[in-house]
């Protein structure tokens, strides 16, 4: 099997880190995330991992750096990785997928699902200190937020659009199929 890398995209909480942990379990797969580098650096500080400090980090590292600072570390390690399958989750902007796309393998997915999907996931699964009991209110204003804004464009950019609206076991498929056919 030729190598493949996975690029993750979609907006906060349409499947992305599941499919990413699915491939991980099933193909063996190692995952990169955009958000680790950011999450390290918190951690390193002393800092709350919330979504609000992930985004301050992002801009200070982007102002700070160049605005494809992180998709620049993102291709290197995807790049270097020895795996047949390597997972690059939380694309977010078009600069991630230009150093991305230039590497043998590469493909985009795209992960859509309705906004209500979206806030019920990310309200029970914890992922930041913040997220827990997140109102619809509040969560519509994190998708306003300017690391978010960008994601929507990169669908026009994806080899396959996973529709992650149905059950698991319809989302493993879909994957399964993509996966079966590159």
């Amino acid at each position: 099997m030729a190598k493949i890398i996975i690029g993750l995209t979609g907006e906060m909480a349409s499947g992305k880190s599941t499919v990413a942990k699915y491939l991980q379990e099933k193909r063996g797969a190692v995952v990169y995330r955009f958000s680790n580098i950011l999450r390290d650096a918190l951690s390193r500080i002393h800092q709350d991992n919330k979504r609000e400090n992930l985004q301050i980090m992002s801009t200070m590292l982007r102002e700070t750096y160049g605005e494809d600072v992180l998709a620049r570390a993102m291709a290197g390690d995807a790049e270097n990785d020895t795996n047949n399958v390597v997972v690059v989750d939380g694309v977010r902007r078009l600069g991630d997928i230009e150093h991305l796309k230039k590497l043998s393998g590469f493909k985009l997915i795209y992960m859509e699902a309705h906004i209500e999907k979206c806030h019920q996931r990310i309200s029970v699964r914890g992922e930041n200190v913040d997220d827990n009991g997140k109102t619809f209110e509040q969560f519509q204003e994190d998708r306003g937020r300017e690391a978010e804004q960008q994601i929507v464009e990169l669908k026009a950019f994806a080899d396959i659009v996973i529709d992650n609206n149905a059950n698991i076991y319809n989302l493993y498929q879909q994957i399964n199929e993509f996966v079966k056919s590159e």
